[in-house]
């Protein structure tokens, strides 16, 4: 049994006919060229050179397939590729994933290989001699575990080991057009998926089955791996900005917070709604309004060149003005406004204060200053932007409103 609830596209339809509507989106959207990896590395060895760096070590993960297109998934056994300032670069791989690595290349390189019994970390040691950069310093990937950083120290004690993070993320942190449409589909794919989502609630539907629900609504519109993640919560678990341990039940007129995203081609969307199943009460309107206000407070004060952390002070302001807070005093916001998003879900830089990083062209974020009121409920409307030149641009359309919030009637 469906029950048709106040507000617009929330409920009404069974999960089967929801899912008989949507369909595969993903056409008309490359995946990021072999050129694109080259000019990656490119840029890395200019800034590499900029800073006097002698080689950079990628570790197996994101930062890896973001300079070489090389999808790799970190293990206790070293698989990365060493880039030098200038020249070419190599990978460090244990002799039995040859084949296999050679399969998911992207960019060939010379591979020094190791056996299971020998040190990878001497090998890397050996490579940057033969690089002639062993005297320089090696900068390390920020996701490199600390096993792999005291094993490269400890069999090459001379060396000088620096974070790359400043080289990676000042990179990575600008989008490309490829990349920039990439994160536009996946995004428009999660916000359909939401709004079919929304229209399958009904009384006594859980929490694990509305979960279930999105996980194939993002196959159906595309996304191999289904959702990234997915958080559904219902009343009062909606003032948990992550979520409670226990499944939920829907009951007629509870408050809604769903926040789910899925990948395309390695990219991330990221994307949350709240809205009432059923008639939302006065204190429900109020407050949306104002989280409504603080997200566009967040959006407007992306400028070029100003630093990120105006969006989270715009958006505390927000709030403020409407009796929030102050800082991250409750009811109020009670974390940062927004993130970088791309390969990662939750990357550098961040709209949060004390972060200076101008803001720059092909830079995106989230903008989701959750207002969270204890013991009732939590509303976060979480949409994102990249920057222009001429300002920001969202990647999709913004909750239209508490009535109507996937713009049926806009």
């Amino acid at each position: 049994m469906t029950m048709k609830t106040e507000t617009l596209g929330v409920g009404g339809k069974t999960i089967e006919q929801a899912l008989d509507e949507l369909s595969d989106m993903t056409s008309g959207v490359p995946p990021i060229a072999t050129e694109e990896f080259e000019q990656r590395l490119e840029n890395l060895q200019a800034l590499m050179q900029e800073k006097n760096v002698g080689a950079v070590y990628l570790h197996a993960g994101t930062n890896l397939y973001y300079f070489t297109g090389l999808k790799w998934n970190p293990s206790e056994r070293m698989v990365a590729a060493i880039v030098p300032a200038e020249g070419e670069i190599c990978y460090i791989a244990p002799k039995f994933e040859l084949d296999t690595l050679r399969d998911y290349w992207k960019l060939p390189a010379e591979i020094l290989a190791w056996e299971e019994h020998e040190s990878p970390y001497a090998l890397l040691g050996r490579a940057l001699n033969s690089m002639n950069v062993a005297d320089k310093e090696l900068l390390l990937d920020e996701a490199t575990p600390y096993f792999i950083v005291d094993g490269i120290q400890s069999a090459n004690p001379d060396l000088k080991i620096g974070h790359a993070q400043p080289l990676t993320e000042a990179l990575r942190s600008r989008k490309s057009e490829a990349e920039i449409n990439l994160i536009r589909r996946a995004h428009e794919m999660t916000l359909t998926v939401h709004a079919a989502a929304a229209s399958i609630l009904r009384p006594g539907i859980t929490t694990p089955e509305v979960v279930d629900f999105i996980d194939k609504a993002h196959r159906k519109v595309g996304a191999a791996a289904g959702s990234y993640f997915c958080i559904v919560l219902f009343d009062v678990g909606t003032s948990f900005p992550h979520g409670v341990k226990d499944a939920q039940t829907l009951r007629e007129n509870d408050w809604v917070l769903i926040d789910t995203g899925c990948l395309l081609d390695g990219y991330n969307s990221d994307i949350t709604r709240s809205f009432c199943f059923g008639e939302p009460t006065e204190a429900h309107r109020a407050a949306w309004e104002v989280e409504k206000a603080a997200q566009i407070a967040a959006f407007d004060a992306a400028k070029v060149g100003e630093p990120c952390e105006v969006c989270d002070n715009a958006a505390r302001a927000s709030l403020e003005s409407s009796g929030y807070g102050p800082d991250y005093k409750l009811p109020g916001l009670p974390h940062r406004t927004g993130h970088g998003c791309g390969l990662g879900i939750h990357e550098g830089p961040y709209l949060v204060r004390g972060e200076k990083t101008p803001l720059d062209v092909g830079m995106v974020f989230s903008s989701e200053p959750m207002l969270v009121i204890p013991d009732q409920f939590g509303i976060r409307l979480e949409d994102h932007f990249y920057m222009t030149e001429s300002g920001p641009e969202w990647f999709t359309e913004p909750s239209h409103s508490i009535d109507d919030p996937f713009g049926i009637n806009a």
